[in-house]
């Protein structure tokens, strides 16, 4: 019954009469967001969604396809949201043509409008404000706009809606809707008709918002002669039940496009639901501030041929008030509209494909990006796009593929494509003729005009072939690198740096800001090339918060993604990464010709001293730059402070105002004029300051902007100069202090110095990966920062947009310090400055302050062993003493008197309860000893608290006694992810992020793979393991929210936790996570763990615990959904007050990391990453395992201890219980006695705010269960035909249809097994099921040993993710046409990331899979018919064999396994990632042909494949064209192991390798 009601169109769909119900009480806004306060921003709310689109070839309207579009939208219910209120989606529409009979009809019969011939007028509908005064204006402003435009209004039609099944949140926001028509004058031609329909609503839109507030709520959905939207705050299944006119029979259309919206919020909004006027999105943009900056600054020269001196009325080009989305949709408008250019163009534009490093590109191709690149920097971030003008529909994908996008053709010239396929359920397959996907960077375009779909590779020859790209960018472009070289090879400037550099004068490295350490630990590893790495997270201050002096650039903490979208691998997928960037003046964007692409490209924005040398000295081509002095005199900064430091800035900006206004195409921004006696503005502020004056006067476009600093020196300083509008930053000092340092250790002082640019370049790309951006032409000016004690008076001119939530210091205090750094440079009387060392990274008497010290150790672990209470007052009382320098809670105090009476402590919730809600941190088997590990789970298990088993699995000897971990971690790697892993939790985290690398992945070496820890992974001992970033199955939220699913199917009766570090907009996040149904959410500090990271991650990336806690608490309680999670602080936590502050600001829960190493004998020597770790903490060599001296009862003794603390608290402030205290911040005032100069300027109010006053009606702990959904899986309908036979160990059949909304199938199924059967499961095969239809997202997930699924039909992503042992098949039903069947390897059949995270089991799937196929997989085999990009990624062990081509970057980060590919072109080679492989012939070797021949036909036998049975006819002509991909460490170490087997050994390969 369930099946057949996914098969029938949902309630709507059908045809019946108008009507519409009476409205409830509305509010008058569409869009109920609050109000930004506390530490909620709804500038900071996110979305993401599901798409469909439906058409017909030839252009031919029906009611068929509407229908179909209604019914794919509901189908793709589970991809969308809703809040509190079930009934209240998060907003979902339909865009359809406009159907000429039905609006004929309907405008004659009520409203008596006499419509002219299809094509002849638009219509559109309005959304409009309740109050009837208010509607009128709108209406009226409208009206005046169409006319102003020389068009005729025909009339308004009311179109009849039905509120009757919205719930009260839709309700309360329901606009009055109404239906404007527009007659389309004889003299325009259908193009010039929309142009001047665009320009009437743009006119319109900014009358109303110079009207203030009354009419905030007017809002045209679209006004066109070609489509029009019907949208809301609605569920899927709402949009036809509410608009009556979608549910006509003779509402007909040729396309449709669908979209359903997840956003991050329970707020309703009803302009925000999409399909927009022009498209639809899913995914997110992650450069937006960058790129509406620009679209800001681009006023200035904008201008159309059409409009003329109209143009500015289409002004603003970009808007706060919209959405990414939104924002997208507006710039698309503006160019096909403005710009001339077509539709399809304008996404190839925005959207580019990864063409920079693409060797095999064409000419013709690279010059048509490269000449759009000099347009416009791309809108980078993951992002499927539907789209259409009418004309066109179509679809793109952003070059990393992150979204999926599936499609059908049909013999009847239908289209249907979709996140997902099985969409239109009614579909029969022998209708079908092809079954495809969108491909990274690719179009899918259907030009209704020509009846047919255009290729991708044929419509971006025919838009190239428009115009002489290649001619124009060859005659325009100037590189930097040929300015260099044709300057050295005159003589103009030198060719090579100093052969014998001196190092700076500690006069200039003082000022500069440069420390002892910043030369030892920073810049000499770097002549490496690579970053130098750090472990045990960062325990010193904020820079606000730090009684030193401290750069600007510390002031900044890098942005990251988390849930909506994801980190990309700047290592294994930089072939889509780029640092180059066009620079200088921009033409017309509004314009295509010649003058676009005369412009400056800069390979990468690190500097060489040669070309700062060719700027500052000398011309080319007609560059040249203007040099600005960015130094004042150290006398005005004495005398007049920070206004001295303003004046210098706004003089600076004022010389480049006058720059550009001369026509200079370049500015140089230089502080080499520093002295004794002139202090330079910190290059930070100097171009920050210059960016935003320029912007402000809309000619930032106009130039290109140089950095010539001495500052620079750290990767974070290039990413924030960057980051904040530089083109291009020479660190001249940096490369001075390199050169001299290489002389002394014996290397050529260009060589590292080019070591040096490379690490930072890289360091930049990782920054930027790390919040999912690929270019850094979309990076620059993006401010993807974090402002921490930042005032607004400098935020306001330097960095304007920025966040700076707790307000801070002024120009005053940054006056101060660069006095400080002068002072030192220069001391008085003369003498000889000496060299700045302030203990930054390793803790320094004297020195800058640190939370761990070592007498804190030492206290915490006297008090560990010997249980002491006095002992442990001692080391409270030197952690109170720490926190008050150095965290944010150590400036608070605690009331202890006023509000509620002490309570006796007998009456306190005892120590016993307290212990239960703390767990130990995810720490990974692998970062730590096992020693170490298996001791924090016995504490954690004695006290009935929880332990995490950290990404690196968990030995399942452990499962049954006192060593098990109660909390099972599910991060990227999926080491040791299995049915009976998760089976053995309490609790299943996802790991999101983590606080010492947040964004980023890892690496665990190959001398740390032991035997145990190789087993536990499901690798080979000896090779070195890649965690990627979180990235392949958690890129959104609808995607998190199906893993929540697969978790809870996988283990009903586990609490699913995700693990989120804390920044800006952690909140709104955490909103969205609670939406997509987790049970519990860790809120990590940036303070970071044991996991080795570089530097510039521990340091810059993630927010303080106590902001992220706070802002999680109060997002959750404002939206109503802080009932149905727990909430858990992790953060450096060491005490009873650390516990009560993280209570008091919402945290139920408490995490402990450091806190217990310490206890177990860590004494922080910042080492784990090294293997070295003296006393046996964090390693794996056995002889330093052997110093652990740390036993479980210490860790027992601490925590129990912190826990009698807390109750001391608690005893004081008048709590009983725990739950009371939770989010009581009105016990928590700011302390006075522990504020100085610049933590006086913090307001800390946003962190104090009561969520109870944000939502009185809210809970403020967890009070309700989520409904996870899982009660009618298709999994508990066919369990009980099985359950008896897996219960006697006998075999059993089952037969099923299964459709797109049975997601997850088997893991219900395997979570049973696994209970019964543990590990071992069940004898092969004994489990069958054979399905038939369109199987859901992770089918098969975690499939346990002895089940075997077969589907015949296709299936969605995610397949086979984290295969256990069983067996999976899926082959093309037997009803499609025969030519599929067939040629099934040019056809899909399953979707993206299919055998994520795979341990055990085989897979067979006859047709193509998609993008990054085999994933992490370590021990399954599998065989397929095709891949897309990025194939057997960080692949660890099993087989793969593919039986047909293969996307780009195969076996990126490949370290085991083998694969198998058909390589019958002989061109695999060049979409092989070779860095951590070799190639050769399977032929060469007959222990392969005959394991590959083993696998083929196995797969001909399980599912019929024409494929396999034609290679099998002729093997010995086939097995020549198989390639054989090896990785080499697995090569190595193999050869080792055969080795000593030859010798009689027999000791493992970690062994023979530390040996």
């Amino acid at each position: 019954a369930r099946r057949a009601a996914a098969a029938r169109p949902a309630r709507g769909l059908s045809s019946s009469s108008s009507s519409s119900s009476a409205p409830a009480p509305r509010s008058t806004q569409l869009s109920r967001f609050p109000a930004k306060q506390g530490l909620y921003d709804p500038a900071l709310e996110k979305d993401s969604c599901g798409v469909g689109l439906v058409a017909h070839l030839k252009g031919v309207p029906s009611r068929a396809i509407v229908k179909d579009a209604g019914l794919a939208l509901v189908n793709m219910e589970h991809r969308g949201g809703c809040g509190c209120d079930p009934q209240s989606g998060d907003g979902a529409g339909i865009q359809t043509a406009l159907p000429h009979d039905f609006f004929a009809r309907v405008a004659r019969d009520e409203a008596s409008i006499k419509l002219p011939a299809p094509g002849a007028y638009a219509a559109g509908n309005i959304f409009l404000p309740v109050d009837a005064d208010a509607a009128q204006k709108a209406k009226d402003l409208l009206v005046h706009a169409v006319k102003a435009q020389g068009l005729e209004v025909l009339g308004w039609r009311k179109p009849p809606t039905d509120n009757s099944t919205l719930g009260a949140m839709s309700v309360e926001t329901e606009p009055l809707i109404e239906q404007l028509f527009v007659a389309k004058p004889a003299a325009l031609s259908s193009t010039d008709f929309e142009r001047e329909l665009y320009m009437a609503r743009r006119v319109a839109e900014n009358g109303a918002k110079a009207l203030g507030p009354a009419l905030d709520d007017f809002y045209v959905c679209t006004l066109s002669g070609r489509t029009i939207t019907y949208k809301g705050q609605l569920t899927t299944a709402q949009v036809f039940e509410y608009y009556s006119d979608l549910r006509q029979d003779d509402y007909m259309s040729h396309m449709a496009l669908v979209h359903s919206r997840f956003s991050t919020n329970t707020f309703p909004s009803w302009p925000r639901a999409q399909p927009n006027r022009m498209l639809c999105h899913n995914g997110e943009i992650n450069t937006l501030k960058g790129n509406k900056n620009m679209l800001t600054s681009r006023e200035g020269v904008a201008h159309s041929t059409y409009f003329g001196e109209r143009t500015a009325q289409l002004f603003p080009l970009a808007s706060d008030d919209h959405s990414d989305s939104g924002n997208f949709d507006m710039c698309v408008e503006m160019l096909a509209l403005a710009g001339g250019r077509p539709l399809h163009e304008a996404v190839m534009m925005m959207i580019p494909e990864a063409w920079q490093r693409n060797a095999e590109l064409p000419e013709w191709k690279r010059a048509f990006y490269e000449f759009q690149s000099c347009a416009m920097e791309p809108w980078d971030g993951p992002a499927m796009m539907a789209f259409t003008d009418g004309r066109f529909v179509g679809a793109n994908l952003d070059r990393n593929g992150l979204r999926p996008c599936r499609f059908y053709v049909t013999k009847d010239d239908h289209v249907i494509l979709a996140s997902e396929v099985g969409v239109v359920a009614h579909l029969k397959e022998e209708e079908v003729v092809r079954k495809g996907r969108l491909e990274p960077g690719r179009m899918f375009l259907i030009d209704f005009e020509k009846g047919g779909i255009i290729d991708d590779l044929a419509l971006k020859q025919e838009v190239a072939a428009a115009r002489p790209y290649a001619e124009w960018v060859k005659a325009g472009l100037v590189r930097l690198s040929e300015w260099v070289t044709t300057k050295q090879a005159a003589g103009e400037i030198a060719a090579a740096p100093s052969d014998a550099p001196t190092m700076p004068s500690t006069h200039v490295l003082n000022a500069a800001g440069y420390t002892r350490e910043h030369l030892e630990m920073i810049l000499r590893p770097m002549a490496t090339g690579k970053e130098p790495l750090g472990s045990m997270g960062v325990d010193t201050p904020l820079a606000v918060l730090s009684s030193m002096p401290r750069m600007p650039s510390h002031y900044f903490k890098q942005l990251f993604a988390q849930v909506t979208n994801p980190p990309i691998d700047p290592i294994r997928e930089a072939s889509v990464m780029s640092l180059a960037c066009p620079v200088g003046p921009e033409a017309n964007l509004l314009d295509c010709g010649p003058s676009t692409c005369r412009r400056l490209v800069v390979d990468e924005p690190v500097l060489t001293l040669e070309a700062m040398d060719a700027l500052l000295t000398t011309t080319y081509k007609g560059w040249s730059a203007t040099t600005i002095d960015t130094t004042f005199p150290v006398a005005d900064a004495r005398s007049g402070g920070g206004s001295a430091l303003r004046a210098a800035i706004g003089r600076i900006c004022e010389q480049a105002s006058a720059a550009v206004s001369s026509g200079a195409p370049l500015i140089v921004l230089s502080d080499r004029a520093m002295s004794e006696t002139q202090m330079a503005v910190p290059s930070l502020l100097a171009t920050g300051a210059v960016h935003q004056a320029l912007i402000a006067a809309k000619t930032r476009t106009n130039v290109g902007l140089m950095v010539d600093t001495a500052d620079a020196k750290e990767v974070h300083d290039f990413a924030t100069l960057v980051g904040y509008g530089a083109d291009g930053v020479c660190p001249r000092v940096a490369y001075s202090a390199m050169g001299a340092m290489a002389v002394k250790d014996g290397v050529a002082p260009s060589t590292a110095m080019s070591k040096y640019q490379k690490a930072v370049s890289f360091g930049i790309l990782k920054v930027m990966s790390k919040m999912g951006i690929s270019t850094v032409q979309s990076y620059k000016g993006a401010q993807i920062f974090e402002a921490v004690g930042l005032g607004d008076e400098v935020i306001n001119v330097c960095f304007t947009g920025s966040t700076s939530r707790l307000k801070g210091i002024g120009f005053d205090v940054l006056t101060a310090d660069a006095l400080r750094y002068h002072d030192a440079a220069y001391p008085q009387g003369g003498r000889t400055p000496d060299f700045l060392n302030f203990g930054d990274y390793h803790w320094r008497d004297g020195g800058e302050a640190h939370y761990n010290t070592p007498a804190a150790m030492v206290a915490l672990q006297l008090a560990a062993r010997t249980n002491a209470r006095s002992a442990y007052d001692a080391y409270s009382a030197l952690i109170d003493e720490a926190n008050a320098g150095t965290t944010i809670r150590g400036l608070f105090q605690i009331g202890k008197d006023g509000i509620l009476p002490e309570v006796p402590l007998s009456e306190v919730e005892p120590a016993s309860e307290i212990v239960k809600r703390f767990a130990t941190g995810a720490m990974s088997l692998g970062s730590i000893s096992p020693e170490t590990h298996e001791a924090l789970a016995k504490a954690m298990n004695a006290l009935g608290g929880r332990s995490n088993t950290g990404e690196g699995g968990e030995d399942p000897l452990r499962f049954a006694d006192n060593r098990r971990s109660a909390i099972k971690q599910v991060a990227s790697g999926r080491f040791g992810v299995t049915s009976n892993y998760l089976t053995n939790a309490d609790e299943l985290q996802i790991k999101m992020a983590q606080g010492a690398k947040p964004g980023e992945g890892g690496e665990l070496p190959g001398y740390k793979v032991t035997e145990l820890i190789g087993k536990t992974r499901g690798t080979t001992p000896g090779v070195g393991l890649i965690s990627p970033p979180p990235h392949h199955d958690i890129y959104s939220i609808e995607d998190l929210a199906q893993l929540i699913y697969d978790l809870k199917s996988a283990n009903s009766e586990a609490r699913i936790s995700v693990k989120l570090v804390s920044e800006v907009g952690v909140g709104v996040v955490a909103a969205g996570v609670a939406k997509a149904k987790a049970d519990h959410i860790v809120i990590s500090g940036g303070d970071g763990g044991t996991g080795a990271a570089v530097w510039t991650s521990i340091k810059h990336a993630g927010m303080p615990v106590e902001i992220g806690l706070a802002e999680a608490h109060q997002t959750l309680v404002l939206n109503g959904l802080r009932s149905r999670v727990v909430l858990q602080a992790d953060g450096q936590l060491k005490s009873g007050r650390d516990v009560v502050v993280a209570a008091l600001l919402g945290g139920e829960e408490f995490g402990f990391a450091t806190g217990p190493l310490i206890a177990l004998g860590c004494i922080m020597m910042r080492k784990c990453h090294l293997n070295t770790c003296p006393v046996g903490v964090a390693t794996q060599d056995e002889e330093l395992r052997k110093k652990f001296e740390g036993q479980p009862e210490h860790v027992v003794n601490f925590l129990w201890m912190v826990a009698e603390e807390v109750r001391g608290y608690m005893s004081q402030l008048g709590f009983r219980s725990m739950s009371e205290m939770i989010g009581r911040t009105d016990r928590l005032s700011v302390d006075p006695a522990k504020l100085h100069a610049k933590s006086a300027t913090l307001d800390l109010s946003p962190i104090l705010m009561s969520a109870q006053a944000l939502n009185p009606e809210s809970p403020m702990f967890k009070t309700m269960a989520q409904d996870h959904g899982i009660a009618d899986r298709l999994d508990f309908k066919l369990l009980p035909q099985v359950r008896a036979a897996i219960d006697a160990g006998t075999r059993v059949t089952v037969e099923s249809p299964i459709v797109n909304i049975d997601r997850s199938f088997g893991a219900i199924i395997s979570n049973y097994l696994s209970k019964r059967h543990g590990e071992a499961g069940m004898p092969a095969g004994s489990v069958r099921f054979v399905l038939k239809g369109h199987a859901g997202q992770s089918l098969g997930f975690v499939l346990a040993r002895g089940i075997s699924v077969s589907v015949e039909g296709d299936a969605n992503d995610y397949a086979g993710k984290g295969l256990s042992g069983g067996e999976l098949v899926v082959f093309p039903s037997s009803e499609l046409d025969e030519s599929i069947r067939t040629n099934a390897h040019d056809h899909m059949i399953v979707g993206n990331t299919s055998l994520y995270g795979a341990t055990d089991g085989s897979a067979f799937f006859r047709g193509r899979a998609g993008e990054r196929f085999c994933v992490r997989n370590s021990g399954a085999v599998a065989v397929v018919e095709g891949v897309g990009d990025h194939g057997c990624e960080y692949m660890t062990g099993g087989r793969c064999v593919v039986l047909g081509s293969t996307g780009n970057n195969f076996a990126a980060g490949m370290s085991g396994g083998i694969a198998y590919v058909l390589d019958e072109e002989g061109t695999f080679h060049r979409r092989c990632n070779m860095e951590m492989v070799s190639l050769s012939s399977v032929a060469d070797s007959q222990a392969d042909m005959a394991e590959l021949r083993s696998y083929v036909e196995a797969h001909a036998a399980k599912t019929g494949s024409v494929r396999a049975e034609q290679l099998l006819s002729n093997w010995e002509a086939s097995v020549g064209k198989f390639v054989k991909v090896l990785p080499n460490d697995y090569a190595r170490v193999l050869a080792e192991r055969a080795a000593l087997s030859a010798l009689g050994g027999g000791a493992s390969a970690g062994k023979a390798q530390t040996a």
